[in-house]
């Protein structure tokens, strides 16, 4: 078992844009001959999930998205953990809520339980307007062979 880091910060807006954070698989193709602007969104969709750097919608869709966006392979639960707290750490200052900067070092001892135990943690943050923080970790567990 092994675990990537993920991060991104952005504008809010772009992180709300729902279409770009899921893939073509998830969505449903609109008929060639529905509203031209449902059209151009599907194939926006489409072609953005890919290579965007916007997280997706589900925490371990991350591992469709090009491995150039992983910020950092761990073998360990607490090693992964550990960058987690460290990039909270960094922007906590930046967090619009107290409450949130208060909270680094707990989430960060939850998620060495959670990626023990063969979970992801996905964590997101409202920074100072307009812009969004978010930081998963995604678990990759071996396959058997013939899966």
């Amino acid at each position: 078992m092994h675990h990537h880091g993920y991060l991104w910060v952005g504008e809010k807006a772009r992180f709300d844009t729902e279409s770009t954070r899921r893939p073509a698989t998830s969505l449903v193709e609109p008929t060639p001959t529905g509203p031209p602007e449902v059209l151009e969104r599907y194939r926006h969709a489409v072609a953005e999930f890919a290579v965007t750097d916007v997280p997706p919608i589900e925490t371990a869709l991350w591992l469709k998205k090009p491995s150039k966006l992983i910020r950092g392979t761990w073998e360990e639960p607490k090693d992964a953990a550990g960058w987690l707290g460290r990039q909270l750490a960094e922007y906590a200052p930046r967090f619009a809520s107290e409450q949130d900067a208060a909270q680094v070092a707990p989430r960060t001892a939850s998620a060495v339980d959670r990626l023990g135990q063969g979970g992801d943690v996905s964590l997101g943050y409202y920074l100072r307007r307009p812009y969004f923080l978010s930081v998963s970790v995604v678990t990759c567990s071996p396959q058997p062979r013939g899966t």
